[in-house]
């Protein structure tokens, strides 16, 4: 049975195809681990070992071929296609996110906005029309999205993300601050609380006073 990859090590892939976009963007073709880890402040041995989890994909005294990296990390992140997002809240993080113009190169397509109000629904956000939550699970189950993007009111969130699972939502990003209590091994929940990751750097910045 194979070992299961660490989610840290999950969480480190992004940053890494990230940077990796970048170098080539600006005319890159190799780069080495030394290189990556001071861009990003990790060492060599942690981005060689995080990539050795899956695979050998650079030569020693060579480096890394950046467009070979990129199109491998991609498939490692199951981002060989595009994905389409529901968001859930047409507040103005709702629409902040629905505007945002930089899911799509990405490969996120927000195809699903919905809100409770009276006044939004109905009403457009660019080319998106705002759906009626109460349609949510048929909508989505019709439009086949498997990712959704929770920016509702705190005091409603665990009842929405339950209706989401209903759905067949297979991923939540939470930017609500409230826990959420859904079956792990049905959704995989990540949160965004701008708070909490506030909280998060303080307790850094503190310490260096």
């Amino acid at each position: 049975m194979q070992t299961p990859i660490p989610d840290i090590v999950v969480s480190r892939l992004p940053v890494y195809f990230q940077t990796l976009q970048t170098m080539q963007a600006e005319g890159q073709h190799t780069t080495s681990s030394k290189e990556l880890g001071e861009k990003l402040g990790i060492s060599a041995a942690q981005i060689r070992k995080d990539l050795s989890q899956f695979g050998e994909f650079g030569k020693q005294g060579t480096g890394y071929i950046i467009s070979f990296l990129i199109d491998q990390l991609k498939t490692i992140l199951n981002m060989d296609h595009s994905w389409d997002v529901a968001v859930i809240g047409a507040g103005n993080l709702g629409k902040a996110i629905a505007h945002y113009h930089g899911f799509a190169p990405q490969g996120f397509n927000i195809k699903l906005v919905f809100d409770t109000s009276p006044d939004l629904i109905g009403t457009n956000i660019g080319d998106l029309n705002i759906l009626d939550i109460d349609e949510l699970i048929p909508c989505i189950k019709k439009a086949g999205v498997k990712i959704a993007m929770l920016t509702v009111p705190d005091a409603a969130a665990q009842a929405v993300a339950d209706e989401l699972v209903k759905a067949g939502i297979e991923g939540i990003l939470n930017y609500t601050s409230t826990p959420l209590n859904l079956p792990p091994r049905v959704v995989h929940l990540r949160h965004s609380d701008p708070v909490s990751q506030l909280q998060h750097m303080t307790y850094y910045i503190g310490k260096s006073k």
